[in-house]
């Protein structure tokens, strides 16, 4: 292992997650932190850690040049830039191997390809994978756009082009809200990410979000089948699993064979997930979008496969070449994630940040709970407000239910408000149970449901 020491320029669960996988691999960890989360759980195991600034991120988990500083002043020789922050920015990739460090996911180039949701279509395209009828690059023009908005048929969605986590995206039903919704996603994509740049796709009425998990050394890529994100609130994703429920095994296999081609096409390093769209009635998928990084739902890959996909991308941005093997990547079980946020799902979900003021983890066989919390931890209100994931495995997915619902009733957060009533009402719901939903579906739920959530 070339890697000595790690750099975290991240925080919350997924620092505490890369923390362990570099402590199994032998690698002494350098965790940053803003002022905000100088005692955050991270913080505490890290064999060093460095205030690189203020809570606001701007000032300090977006500070290319205070994290570069960190690594240079304690030796740290790369960095894993997790999800979210400067996880999916090609400049921050680039200027870390710049300055002669490793960077633990694709090099600049490909982030900048696949990151770029338009470049992403283009190539995904030049590597025979089907994508969603839409514009065949960025729309910058008006009236360009409302020409292929004509010509794809509304509804159609108004995408940014850069990043990602449902920001800078806009659903248009005919061509009044489409000429008000446009300039509205592209300031928002331009405020979020610093680029205004959109596209316009077609949208699959009742489609499922399918995903599939690739890892690769930068010349051969193989794939650990794929997951179900498609319980969705605003386009973030609240319930996960693997395997797809309802995907027949035959487009499995072209699904997950289209996103290994797509990823060695790219010449694509570490770990990433491709995403798509997948129409029931049609048997259809479309490619969306690639996240260039590790996911949040990650987690639910690692329990059917068996593969630490954290270890295996600082493996590979060490310099070793892909130690699996496609035919080797065996799924058994099922398993489900959902989210623990700091939010009020009885008050429209506002945010809830405060003291821990006891704390249970749920146990027994197939559960695992990753998290930054322990008892007494202030969580700050200036970020993201995951707390962490309940994930469980079993041999089927009403199995799997059954143990959520277990593990959820043993969890307990309190000094705070979270999301974990309204987990416990979805693993009750017969739709849940039948896997009958779609990505819009969750939505209409919520509101039909809201006074139980309030309860």
């Amino acid at each position: 292992m070339a890697i000595r020491k790690l750099l975290i320029a991240n925080r919350g669960e997924i620092a505490v997650r890369i923390i362990r996988a570099a402590r199994e691999l032998g690698i002494r960890t350098v965790q940053v932190h803003s002022a905000a989360d100088a005692e955050m759980l991270a913080v505490k195991m890290a064999d060093e850690a460095v205030n690189i600034g203020p809570p606001h991120a701007a000032r300090s988990y977006l500070s290319i040049e205070n994290i570069l500083k960190a690594a240079q002043s304690t030796g740290a020789d790369a960095v894993h830039p997790g999800y979210g922050f400067l996880a999916e920015n090609a400049g921050f990739a680039d200027a870390v191997e710049s300055a002669g460090l490793v960077f633990v996911g694709p090099k600049g180039d490909a982030i900048r390809v696949m990151g770029d949701k338009v470049a992403a279509r283009v190539a995904a395209e030049a590597a025979g994978v089907p994508v969603v009828p839409g514009s065949n690059g960025r729309v910058d023009d008006p009236e360009q756009a409302k020409a292929i908005a004509l010509a794809v048929g509304f509804p159609v969605m108004i995408k940014a082009a850069a990043g990602g986590g449902g920001r800078g995206i806009r659903i248009a039903h005919d061509m009044t809200e489409f000429e008000t919704l446009m300039p509205q996603a592209s300031a928002e994509a331009k405020a979020a990410f610093g680029d205004g740049g959109l596209y316009i796709e077609k949208v699959i009425e009742r489609a499922r979000h399918i995903e599939v998990q690739i890892l690769g050394d930068g010349k051969r890529a193989i794939h650990c089948f794929e997951r179900e994100c498609s319980l969705q609130r605003r386009r973030q994703k609240v319930w996960e699993e693997a395997p797809s429920a309802l995907l027949p095994q035959s487009v499995r296999e072209k699904l997950c064979t289209s996103a290994v081609a797509l990823a060695e096409a790219v010449s694509y390093r570490g770990a990433g997930t491709l995403e798509y769209l997948y129409d029931d009635a049609t048997r259809h998928f479309y490619f969306i979008e690639m996240n260039t990084r590790i996911q949040v739902e990650h987690p639910v890959t690692e329990m059917i496969t068996g593969i630490d996909l954290v270890r295996e991308m600082i493996r590979i941005a060490g310099g070793e070449q892909l130690s699996i093997r496609q035919e080797d990547v065996k799924m058994q079980g099922h398993a489900i994630e959902v989210r623990i946020n700091a939010e009020d799902p009885g008050k429209n979900f506002m945010p809830s940040p405060g003291t821990v003021a006891g704390l249970r983890i749920p146990g027994g066989p197939g559960t695992r709970f990753d998290t930054m919390l322990y008892d007494g931890y202030q969580v700050p209100p200036f970020y993201d407000s995951l707390l962490g994931k309940l994930i469980v495995w079993d041999e089927t997915r009403a199995a799997a239910i059954a143990r959520m619902a277990r593990a959820l009733a043993e969890l307990e957060v309190h000094g705070l408000s979270t999301t974990k009533p309204l987990h416990q009402l979805l693993v009750a719901d017969e739709s849940v149970g039948r896997a009958d939903f779609h990505t819009r579906w969750l939505e209409p739920w919520l509101e039909a449901n809201a006074h139980r959530l309030k309860t």
